[in-house]
């Protein structure tokens, strides 16, 4: 059996989670709604603030689908009570960020600078202390959406391997390589 899936999520007093028409589970807490479809072959109960998944044979179809689902509805479960954070941090001189609203203004060393359109569920500040490198924080109550859009604005302009110029992720460790030795 999966690892994973054989766990129960454990719900919190102040969630609410249901299953709909379709198979589609529907969380609701106190930051927000989140709503994710469930493969028929997977049988999924609520009981005593618990959500159990349960699978039906031992095909590795169902035994990848079985973890997955667990704990997408766990992240969901967890998104909706504390929610999630992401701090993206831009290297290299001269590298600016700015919002407004939802429109992300980035000044990464090209000829122009790039307007990102963050989605509406999600919430965008920018920040620079004097001396440090400008920080980005996404914040949202799904995972696998902040993920993806941290990951899309990395994308822009990947960290480089020889000083690091680039958008990373804040505590991402990048490997790092010695560059030209001296001439004679």
């Amino acid at each position: 059996m999966s690892r994973i899936g054989k766990n129960p999520v454990t719900i919190a007093k102040e969630v609410n989670v249901t299953i709909g028409p379709d198979n589609v589970i529907v969380v609701k807490g106190p930051k927000g709604e989140l709503r994710q479809p469930i493969d028929r072959d997977i049988q999924v109960t609520i009981q005593d603030n618990k959500v159990e998944f349960k699978r039906p044979t031992d095909q590795i179809r169902h035994k990848a689908i079985h973890g997955l689902y667990r704990a997408l509805v766990n992240n969901m479960v967890n998104g909706v009570t504390t929610g999630y954070e992401k701090k993206l941090e831009l290297v290299g001189v001269g590298f600016k960020a700015s919002n407004q609203g939802n429109l992300l203004d980035l000044s990464l060393g090209y000829s122009h600078n790039i307007v990102f359109e963050i989605p509406k569920e999600l919430k965008v500040s920018t920040g620079q202390e004097k001396g440090k490198n400008p920080i980005i924080t996404l914040q949202s109550i799904d995972k696998q959406l902040l993920g993806q859009v941290a990951a899309k604005i990395r994308s822009l302009r990947k960290p480089e391997p020889y000083k690091g110029k680039g958008v990373k992720f804040e505590g991402e460790v990048l490997r790092r390589k010695a560059g030209k030795s001296a001439g004679k």
